[in-house]
């Protein structure tokens, strides 16, 4: 299960809902905006308070760019299927 913390004014926050949209992968958006249990619950889980932050399972992958970065080295494929 991918969880993305996401804002809907964040453009980082659609470049990676993109890829993942891209490499069919089914996700949940949780939308920090929507109610300030959701930032609580990401700033808790992660210790950042910047969108989006990226779960693959438990494990916190970091925002976007440290999603590209998976994705380039091919590591985004192996957790995706480890999960």
């Amino acid at each position: 299960l991918i969880s993305l913390y996401m804002s809907d004014w964040c453009p980082y926050c659609l470049r990676a809902k993109g890829l993942l949209t891209q490499k069919n992968l089914v996700f949940s958006e949780i939308n920090v905006d929507d109610d300030a249990k959701f930032r609580e619950e990401m700033i808790a889980r992660s210790s950042r308070r910047t969108v989006p932050q990226i779960f693959i399972g438990d494990k916190h992958v970091g925002g976007c760019d440290e999603l590209f970065e998976l994705d380039r080295s091919g590591e985004l494929d192996r957790l995706i299927q480890g999960a």
